[in-house]
């Protein structure tokens, strides 16, 4: 199998459309992981200290 990338040419301008959709494609990647992080990571963890915090106030009461 020959290799693709070899075929590339190193002087050649890429057209400024594939750049951007490049960017673009490369911005949603990061927001989803933003996102993922958020609901996956954050929110069970704030959610977990608000509920030990509520817990610890009702057991110093």
């Amino acid at each position: 199998m020959e290799n693709p990338f070899k075929k590339i040419l190193h002087d050649e301008e890429v057209p400024n459309i594939l750049k951007e959709k490049v960017m673009n494609d490369i911005s949603f990647i990061k927001l989803s992981i933003d996102v993922a992080d958020l609901f996956v990571v954050k929110y069970p963890n704030t959610i977990g200290s608000l509920l030990s915090s509520k817990d610890s106030k009702k057991n110093n009461d």
